[in-house]
């Protein structure tokens, strides 16, 4: 919500700041400089990009009016599924996991914390690092290792999209200059003309330059900026994924396997220790109860 807040702010400044000085708002009406600029935009955009960044442009471009969802509670929810996973396997061991991460839907653990499973990426992290567990004999360092791997590729993965909105942003005030060239153009062609027509057609040619430089600094570059922090949002909590699981792997309890997570969660989503071990609590009292 507060990047479309943004959005309007940045429009509704340059729209009011313009009528202040007594601007003609018709004028800035010009649809061909906008499908000059804008259908280019795309070409480059279509011609620089397979399929398959384009649709993780397009997701990311729609995802903008959704609150992030690595929050405090998803966090939370993320270490204490972490840490029913480690407490089972070390009260019953690493195969008794085998049912859960060969379904997950259908297991105990992973079913009861389903919005984080249904997430691709997050499902293969967990259950793949668990399966090579359950193979035994797994060098902590060398999984340490292949954990950080497969979050070097994801996350170059997660940057491609960006890179490539980034670069469209950049090319918008170039193109904003082939609009006005175009727009001068036509100009020269009108010479001799009334005075009103010869100024309104300069007039619409400049605005060709201010729609690429406005669309680039005011909406593309930020939107872009703003799918970066998102991959960084999710770089960081895939970090404290591995920090969990590689402290498991190298024999240290449950609590302080999650803890060590915890500890590099972002500050502002950071839950508290207190929070922590009551959720982990509640499940030790439930296997208990079991038992």
């Amino acid at each position: 919500m507060f990047p479309l807040i943004g959005i309007v702010i940045v429009f509704g400044a340059v729209v009011g700041g313009y009528l202040m000085e007594k601007g003609n708002l018709l004028v800035l009406m010009q649809p061909a400089e906008l499908v000059i600029i804008g259908g280019a935009a795309i070409g480059t955009l279509v011609i620089a990009n397979p399929p398959h960044i384009l649709r993780e442009i397009m997701s990311g471009l729609t995802g903008i009016v959704r609150p992030s969802r690595f929050n405090r509670a998803w966090y939370l929810q993320s270490l204490k599924m972490l840490y029913d996973l480690f407490d089972q396997a070390r009260r019953s061991g690493l195969p008794s996991l085998e049912a859960e991460i060969e379904d997950p839907a259908k297991g105990k653990i992973l079913s009861a914390h389903g919005k984080i499973v249904r997430d691709h990426h997050t499902r293969a992290f967990i259950c793949d690092t668990f399966r090579l567990l359950t193979l035994g004999d797994v060098d902590p360092f060398a999984l340490d290792q292949l954990l950080e791997s497969d979050m070097d590729v994801h996350h170059h993965e997660a940057n491609e999209p960006i890179n490539a909105l980034h670069t469209v942003a950049e090319s918008l005030p170039g193109l904003g200059i082939v609009a006005a060239v175009l727009g001068v153009v036509i100009t020269m062609g009108s010479l001799g003309g009334r005075p009103e027509e010869i100024g309104h057609k300069v007039a619409a040619a400049l605005v060709g330059t201010f729609l690429g430089i406005l669309l680039c600094y005011g909406l593309v570059g930020p939107l872009a900026t703003l799918m970066a922090k998102t991959a960084e949002s999710e770089r960081a909590y895939y970090q404290v994924l591995r920090s969990c699981i590689s402290a498991f792997s190298k024999g240290q309890a449950p609590l302080l396997a999650v803890e060590s997570g915890r500890r590099l969660t972002p500050g502002h989503v950071r839950p508290t220790f207190q929070e922590l071990e009551k959720a982990c609590r509640a499940r030790s009292e439930q296997t208990q109860a079991a038992a």
